[in-house]
């Protein structure tokens, strides 16, 4: 068994054609069909922006550009994300200056809290999700049947040790109280391909690392210029190349190793075909680390306060679990510690390409040429 997958080094002069040439070298046209809807999942970490942890403009925009040049109706790509109990779609949007490339392609962005979401009985034989949902999986009525193009970033993560194309599927096919699953993370990213397996004939990603992120992700991270971009028809091999490149062994990550073993795709380098950009002996050195959210939410869930897991996590005291994130997220870290490394940012060639071709301005600002008055509908 063997996968496929493309890696392109870029720059900010070519990035968007860039983009196109990964797509196709990736045969992305022979899994996404033109006659099929195409759900378009952004990856929304943060309602700020912050870099490298949401899917950078740049990402969406050479995408569309890619599909609409390869024939693909307007019509027919849907761009979609959820919230969470600590994002906002809207914001979210705005912020990390999605809407004016949409409006620019003419799409129009969608949040799944807006659209019907049904219980859905997955015929698989999920190794987690039924136990924590017990009353039924809900998921948005629109995945059925749609093919899917994932938009994540190269970045670690607290909970599972690195993020991407799996994990950008926990925004879309659970709801806001989906951070129910961190305490079995591994199996239910693995439970995620089994469910996209039935739901979508197609599935794809495309992963950009132009900016990534390294330390406590998926939020509070050091973003650092490494100028690749990936994709992959095999969400595990994407995945799995992304983990190698930041220093990670991937069949030592629980949900790669799993889902590896359980054929849902190839972890184990050794049989994934990498082309365009040879990544032999590149190596990031990222190191995993937790934010002080992630240290709190696995001391009571796993550590020595688990005892108060279901009276703080699962009863209505639980609004305090939100509060807290976001009072350390958006009130104490993004102002002392945020700010300025997206000052530092801003200084570098994608941090000025964003302002140049994206709108200048501070943290978060609203992208030239869109109103700041564009409402959710």
């Amino acid at each position: 068994m063997t996968s496929r997958v493309a890696v392109l080094k870029t720059d900010v002069g070519r990035v968007l054609d860039d983009y196109g040439r990964l797509m196709r070298l990736a045969g992305y046209q022979q899994v996404l069909s033109r006659d099929v809807p195409t759900l378009l999942k952004l990856n929304l970490s943060w309602t700020k922006y912050f870099p490298s942890c949401s899917s950078q403009p740049w990402q969406v925009d050479g995408v569309i550009k890619a599909m609409l040049e390869d024939g693909y109706p307007p019509s027919g790509i849907l761009p979609v994300e959820n919230r969470t109990v600590v994002t906002e779609p809207w914001k979210g949007a705005r912020n990390n200056r999605w809407l004016p490339v949409l409006q620019k392609h003419g799409l129009t962005f969608q949040p799944l809290t807006e659209t019907k979401w049904i219980v859905y009985r997955f015929k698989s034989k999920l190794l987690r999700l039924n136990q924590i949902f017990p009353e039924g999986i809900e998921i948005p009525e629109m995945y059925v049947g749609r093919q899917i193009l994932h938009l994540p970033t190269v970045k670690t993560h607290g909970h599972s040790v690195t993020t991407g194309a799996i994990k950008n599927a926990f925004g879309g096919l659970l709801k806001e109280v989906r951070h129910y699953a961190h305490k079995h993370i591994h199996e239910v990213l693995v439970d995620l391909l089994l469910m996209q397996r039935e739901l979508h004939p197609g599935v794809f990603a495309v992963m950009d690392g132009t900016v990534a992120g390294d330390g406590a992700g998926p939020r509070t991270m050091v973003p650092k210029v490494k100028d690749f971009i990936l994709a992959s028809a095999d969400s595990v091999a994407i995945d799995a190349v992304a983990a190698r490149m930041m220093g990670f062994d991937p069949m030592k990550i629980d949900y790669l190793r799993i889902a590896h073993e359980m054929k849902l795709g190839v972890a184990d380098p050794r049989d994934i075909e990498v082309v365009g950009e040879s990544v032999e002996g590149v190596n990031f050195g990222f190191q995993v680390s937790r934010s002080f959210v992630i240290w709190g939410d696995q001391m009571l869930r796993r550590g020595p306060l688990r005892f108060l897991e279901k009276a703080a996590l699962h009863s209505p005291l639980v609004v305090w679990a939100p509060m807290a994130s976001n009072i350390y997220h958006d009130w104490l870290w993004y102002p002392l510690v945020g700010q300025a490394r997206i000052r530092e940012f801003r200084r570098t060639k994608w941090g000025r390409f964003m302002d140049e071709r994206y709108g200048a301005g501070g943290p978060g600002a609203v992208a030239v040429g869109q109103p700041h008055e564009v409402p959710a509908p």
